[in-house]
């Protein structure tokens, strides 16, 4: 089977119940409208191979080259979901006026936000929307998490995530994440830390954004358990624009990563590419 590939779906267990390590999450791999298992994979050759083309994802035109992970180069100067704000939050410009899509950003970025802290490749400090949890922790590969703030809009997470990196990391070292699930480290704890370190500037952007604007939320640590059989001593990647036949034994599924015994491959790095996939 084949078809255009978008990031991998996951699921695990409802959020509220993952106080407590849970069964490893489950993925399936998208290719257009087909969903494919994936764990039930794992021990077992597969081959994913690149047909040539990539479409793009907002337009379905093909394109010689994928912008801002599927789109062509039009879209990725037209759509709001491609401008630098997506990536640098704080730098929204909707107040302004000047909001590519007004009526998107009214929808995915004038609501609420969650600032968190996850355990990737160690602590770590992240933003997503309210709808996002636990998605967002999935996808970047976080064995442990704990929504740290509630706010009112991403500007503001973005605010206050520059704010609390100034502290701590807000990247993650994929390489470290891949070579295994590291230390527990206790982020109530961090959490704590961090609020008494950044809470002058709380205070100001609550002066700013309304007191209300911000909210310290509870101590729920979450715990995320993945799919791996073994892990990666040492990283090298597949990349589709270099060699189109990815093949080898799925040892394991972490973020968007699968893991073979022959490299590893970021599947939402090739979101729009047209891939062919087998099993046996």
């Amino acid at each position: 089977m084949h078809g255009n590939l978008t990031k991998m779906a996951i699921s695990v267990a409802p959020v509220e119940q993952l106080v407590n390590p849970t069964d490893a999450a489950q993925y399936q791999l998208r290719l257009g409208d087909q969903l494919v298992p994936l764990n039930q994979h794992i021990g077992q050759p597969i081959a994913l191979i690149y047909r040539g083309t990539i479409n793009c994802t907002a337009c379905g035109r093909k394109t010689n080259k994928s912008y801002s992970q599927g789109h062509c180069f039009p879209c990725m100067k037209k759509l709001a979901s491609c401008d630098m704000c997506i990536m640098k939050p704080e730098t929204c410009h909707y107040a302004e006026g000047t909001c590519r899509e007004p009526q998107w950003g009214e929808a995915n970025c004038m609501v609420p936000h969650y600032v968190y802290l996850a355990n990737t490749s160690g602590v770590k400090v992240g933003i997503t929307r309210h709808t996002q949890i636990p998605t967002r922790w999935l996808d970047q590969g976080a064995t442990e998490a704990l929504p740290l703030l509630k706010v009112a809009t991403r500007q503001l997470s973005g605010l206050v995530e520059v704010a609390i990196a100034e502290h701590v990391a807000d990247k993650t070292n994929w390489r470290t994440m891949l070579k295994g699930n590291g230390e527990h480290i206790d982020l109530v704890a961090e959490g704590k830390r961090l609020l008494a370190e950044v809470a002058p500037r709380l205070a100001e952007l609550q002066q700013q954004f309304g007191a209300d604007s911000i909210e310290v939320l509870g101590d729920m640590q979450v715990q995320i358990e993945f799919p791996v059989s073994q892990w990666p001593t040492k990283i090298s990647s597949h990349n589709f624009d270099k060699n189109p036949e990815v093949r080898g034994v799925l040892q394991g599924i972490k973020g968007q990563y699968l893991l073979l015994d022959t490299g590893v491959i970021n599947l939402r790095k090739f979101t729009g590419y047209d891939v062919e996939f087998s099993a046996e």
